[in-house]
C-alpha cells in the first residue's frame, strides 16, 4: 500500500518550506564550509523526530526515516545538495544573497528544502516497509563532497540498496520530470599543457622556439580530436578555457613558456581513454616538431552520471503516476556537464533525475547570476522523493 499522490499533503506545508528555501538562499555556504546549512537540516530533521548523523563527509548530515514496517529489511537513499557558488547574486528578490560573491546559482537551496519536505512528510506517514536513508551532501561544486561522504563511510553505515537524486532543470517546463536510462551527465575532466620554448626579441624571433606558435598550432591539432578519432555515434567536447603567454604590455617580447588550460567531457570510458592518449601524443609531437617541450597533465574528476535502466524506468513510472504521461520525458538528452552524484552511482545501482522549473526562455540559467529556484516545483520534487520511497518499499496489504 502507498499514497496515491503524496504531492497534495505536502502542498499543507509549502510555505514552511519556501520561507526555509529563501532563508538559505539569503545565506549561501561553500563547500565544505556548510555549517549553518547543516545545522539548520539537522535542526529541522530532530524536530521531526528523525534520526540525525552529522559530520560525514565534513559537513554532510544524513537522517535516518523508519517505516511503518521493517519485515522488507530494504533501505533506500534520497541524496540533496547543499553547497552554493562564488558567484556575485544580481537578483532584485527580498531574499537575495547576504554575503558578497557568494550565491546559490544552482539551486541547492531548492533541492535542500525538497529533501527537507519529503523528511516532513515520511515523518508523518511512514507508509513504507523498511528505512528511507536521507542524504544531505555538502561541496557538489567541483570539490566531490559525494566522494567526501563515501570515504567516510557512508554506505558502510547505511547500505541502501538503491539511491536517487534530482537536479532542478530550467530547459524543462514547471512540473516537468525528465530523465534517461542511461547517461544523464559526462565525465568532467581538467588538463593543462605547459610549452616551454626559448624566449626571446620580437624583432628576431629566428633566435627563438616560439611557444605561442607552438600553441596555436596544437589548439588547432587538439579540434580534430574528437572529429576524427572518436565515433561519430559516441560524444566527446575538448574545450580550451584559457590560454596565457607573454605580458600584453611587452609587445616585443617572445615569451619562454605558454600554457593551455581547458576541460574534456566524455560517457564512455573508452572515449575519455581515446582522447587523453590522443591529447598527449598531440602534445608531445607538435612542441617536438618546433623544437620546444611540452608537459601534459590531465585530471579526471568527476565520472559520467549513469543511471540503471530498471531504476531510471521506476522514477519516470513514478512521476506517470503522479503527474500524468504529458509531463514526464523519458529519453531526455543527457548534458555535457558533470555531477558527482556519480560516485554515488558508481558503487549504487539508482537514477539521477530533472526536476523542470521553467526559466531557460528568458536566460534564466543555471550558475547565472540572476538564478532563482522556483519555489513553486517544491511539492513536486518533495512527491517525486517521497512516492519513490512508499513505492520501492511498499506496505504489505492485510
Amino acid at each position: 500500500m502507498y499514497s496515491s499522490n503524496p504531492v497534495d499533503s505536502i502542498r499543507k506545508f509549502h510555505l514552511e518550506l519556501t520561507t526555509l528555501r529563501r532563508d538559505l538562499h539569503a545565506h549561501p555556504e561553500l563547500g565544505f564550509q556548510e555549517l549553518r546549512t547543516a545545522g539548520i537540516v539537522a535542526g529541522a530533521l530532530e524536530a521531526l523526530g528523525i534520526e540525525v548523523h552529522r559530520g560525514i563527509g565534513k559537513t554532510g548530515v544524513v537522517g535516518v526515516v523508519h517505516g511503518r514496517e521493517h519485515t522488507s529489511g530494504r533501505m533506500v537513499g534520497l541524496r540533496a545538495d547543499m553547497d552554493a557558488l562564488p558567484i556575485s547574486e544580481e537578483g532584485s528578490s527580498q531574499h537575495c544573497s547576504t554575503k558578497p560573491g557568494l550565491m546559490h546559482a544552482c539551486g541547492h537551496d531548492g533541492h535542500t528544502a525538497i529533501l527537507l519536505g519529503t523528511a516532513k512528510y515520511l515523518a508523518q506517514t511512514r507508509n513504507f516497509n523498511g528505512t528511507a536513508i536521507l542524504i544531505f551532501q555538502p561541496a557538489e561544486e567541483g570539490l566531490g563532497g559525494a566522494q567526501a561522504m563515501l570515504d567516510d563511510g557512508l554506505f558502510d553505515r547505511f547500505p541502501c540498496d538503491e539511491i536517487y537524486a534530482l537536479h532542478n532543470w530550467p530547459a524543462l517546463p514547471p512540473g516537468t520530470i525528465g530523465i534517461n536510462p542511461g547517461p544523464m551527465m559526462a565525465a568532467s575532466d581538467k588538463f593543462e599543457i605547459v610549452i616551454e620554448g626559448r624566449g626571446g626579441h620580437g624583432a628576431h624571433p629566428y633566435q627563438t622556439i616560439d611557444p605561442i606558435v607552438v600553441a596555436a598550432q596544437l589548439i588547432l591539432g587538439l579540434q580534430t580530436i574528437v572529429s576524427r578519432n572518436v565515433h561519430p555515434i559516441d560524444s566527446a567536447v575538448v574545450s580550451i578555457g584559457s590560454v596565457q603567454a607573454g605580458n600584453p604590455a611587452a609587445a616585443s617580447v617572445i615569451p619562454r613558456e605558454a600554457r593551455i588550460v581547458g576541460t574534456v567531457r566524455t560517457f564512455k570510458d573508452s572515449v575519455q581513454a581515446t582522447v587523453e592518449s590522443r591529447m598527449r601524443a598531440l602534445s608531445e609531437s607538435i612542441a617536438q616538431a618546433h623544437g620546444a617541450t611540452a608537459q601534459f597533465r590531465y585530471q579526471r574528476s568527476y565520472p559520467a552520471t549513469i543511471n540503471t535502466p530498471n531504476h531510471a524506468n521506476f522514477v519516470a513510472d513514478v512521476a506517470t503516476s503522479l503527474f500524468g504521461d504529458d509531463h514526464v520525458v523519458r529519453d531526455l538528452m543527457p548534458s555535457m556537464g558533470s555531477e558527482d552524484f556519480s560516485f554515488m552511482l558508481g558503487v549504487k545501482p539508482g537514477a539521477y533525475f530533472r526536476l523542470g522549473q521553467g526559466g531557460a526562455e528568458s536566460g534564466t540559467l543555471l550558475h547565472n547570476s540572476r538564478f532563482d529556484f522556483n519555489d513553486e516545483v517544491i511539492p513536486t520534487g518533495s512527491a517525486m522523493f517521497a512516492s519513490i520511497i512508499e513505492r520501492s518499499m511498499p506496505l504489505v496489504e492485510r
